[in-house]
């Protein structure tokens, strides 16, 4: 498999990497927008709809979705963004060394 790999010359640079890291973390902003607006818009039926699940006072179900927002916000700066500025700061220090 490598060899296929090496034989089509697309073995990953840090430059593709870093390109993938940043995509994620638009789209991962753009989902934590999505949720943002939904919680903003429409707290009263999303809000019915899982107090039927779990019967959730509305305090609770505020909070639950505060911290849902806060936890994912922080995945998305642990595992997208800090990366891509490792790698942005890896790439310049391989640049500056050559």
């Amino acid at each position: 498999m490598y060899k296929l790999i090496a034989e089509r010359g697309q073995f990953m640079n840090i430059q593709m990497v870093r390109n993938a890291f940043l995509w994620c973390a638009i789209i991962n902003y753009g989902v934590l927008l999505v949720w943002f607006l939904f919680l903003v818009a429409g707290p009263l039926w999303r809000y019915q709809i899982w107090n039927g699940m779990f019967h959730l006072s509305v305090e609770q179900f505020g909070a639950i979705n505060i911290a849902g927002l806060m936890l994912y916000k922080i995945g998305i700066i642990l595992f997208n963004i800090v990366p891509w500025i490792a790698l942005h700061i890896v790439g310049r220090s391989k640049s500056s060394a050559e």
